[in-house]
């Protein structure tokens, strides 16, 4: 039977040890929707990579990047997923640069895509020169798309940044659906280049095309001296019988993990074993952490990053587009500005015009109102004159 002595020192090294061990809530990789591919392809195989040196983390979905980031913050010895665009931007706005830290980045990307049936609409300079009279549908708000969109207008307010009307659908598949309803309206989807996705497809059979989303602005972006965006040549439909398969020269952002920095973990030890986790994430080779999945193996094959001179004749014609559209576009203003200019004067024109009928018409209600004044007062005396004098 133990002592009384040696239960209280079992207690108090089993309280010691708790402290050192990361809480339940702690130990958990926040990655996106439970249907979608961080949760159910990439973030497994980072569980199992951590198994292997001995981190016990799970994987538990959210809403996206923005969650992920809000609940690492909130613990700083969780791991997320999330778009390097949408982290750069949620960065700013939660100034949360100090306390996260960049684990790892470039495994895989995601493509930017905008989709349209508006045949003049061929490439970002077209779309960017006309997004004031555009209106934009996206999936729904939180989305990584929807990050996207924000971010891509903050750096571009002579273009994207003047569209006037946005608006977020039910879901991704809707907004593909209310942006290829009309010849006004266009979609912005953040998608791995994959052409058999149903995504895709679902543009064509609707009657709409893809638009590439790149210009030199885009791909000057950085955060913490890492490119945001990578020129890459990725494959948006498959060859059939009479066409080929179509590819196109687009954006793409890193899929990346993040965690808290060191200096917010509390605790040496647990300071310790945070940097250790780091390092382990970090050191993880890269073909270890892609689903094993034909879909991504596809993907590699299908997209590929460009070099700088291929990327600067994208570029150029992306910029002679945005300048060919931008005369057009200024013209609209000044039509639009002048004929309102021309309608005032008009107004102003036919008031003068008329003042001097309202004059009239005025004096002549006052006459009508005097006569009938004087008729009544004469009706009211005359029986005073005719009464008989008693």
């Amino acid at each position: 039977m133990s002592s009384p002595k040696s239960v209280t020192l079992a207690f108090a090294l089993a309280a010691a040890l708790g402290g050192l061990a990361p809480s339940a809530d702690a130990n958990q990789i926040n990655s996106g929707g439970a249907a979608g591919a961080y949760h159910a392809s990439f973030c497994p195989a980072l569980s199992a990579q951590l198994k292997l040196a001995q981190f016990d983390y799970r994987c538990t979905p959210s809403a996206g990047t923005r969650e992920n980031m809000e609940r690492v913050l909130a613990n700083p010895r969780q791991l997320g997923y999330g778009q390097l665009d949408v982290f750069a931007l949620e960065s700013r706005q939660l100034k949360a640069e100090a306390a996260l830290t960049l684990v790892r980045q470039d495994d895989v990307r995601e493509c930017v895509f905008a989709v349209t049936r508006n045949k003049d609409i061929t490439n970002f300079g077209e779309l960017a020169a006309n997004a004031g009279r555009l209106r934009f549908i996206l999936p729904p708000n939180g989305s990584g798309s929807a990050g996207t969109f924000r971010f891509l207008s903050s750096i571009d307010a002579d273009g994207l940044g003047k569209a006037k009307s946005v608006a977020n659908a039910a879901s991704a598949d809707d907004a593909i659906r209310e942006a290829l309803a009309a010849d006004d309206t266009v979609g912005l989807l953040v998608e791995f280049a994959d052409p058999d996705s149903p995504r895709f497809e679902l543009v064509g059979k609707l009657g709409g095309h893809v638009v590439p989303v790149i210009d030199r602005t885009i791909l000057r972006q950085e955060i913490a001296g890492k490119k945001i965006y990578f020129a890459q040549e990725t494959q948006v439909e498959n060859a059939q019988w009479i066409k080929s398969g179509r590819k196109v020269v687009t954006a793409c952002t890193p899929l990346v993990v993040f965690t808290g920095s060191a200096d917010r973990v509390q605790g040496e030890q647990a300071k310790k074993d945070h940097a250790d986790l780091i390092r382990t994430v970090a050191d993880i080779k890269s073909g270890s952490l892609l689903p094993e999945e034909t879909l991504f193996q596809r993907l590699l094959k299908r997209t590929k990053e460009i070099s700088a001179s291929s990327t600067e004749k994208v570029l150029e014609v992306t910029e002679q587009a945005r300048d060919k559209a931008k005369p057009y576009t200024d013209k609209a203003l000044d039509a639009a500005k002048e004929a309102s200019d021309q309608a005032k004067q008009a107004a102003e024109r036919a008031a003068d015009a008329a003042k001097p009928y309202y004059d009239k018409s005025k004096e002549a209600a006052q006459k009508a109102y005097d006569d009938a004044m004087k008729m009544a007062k004469e009706l009211m005396d005359k029986p005073k004159q005719e009464a008989p004098k008693p």
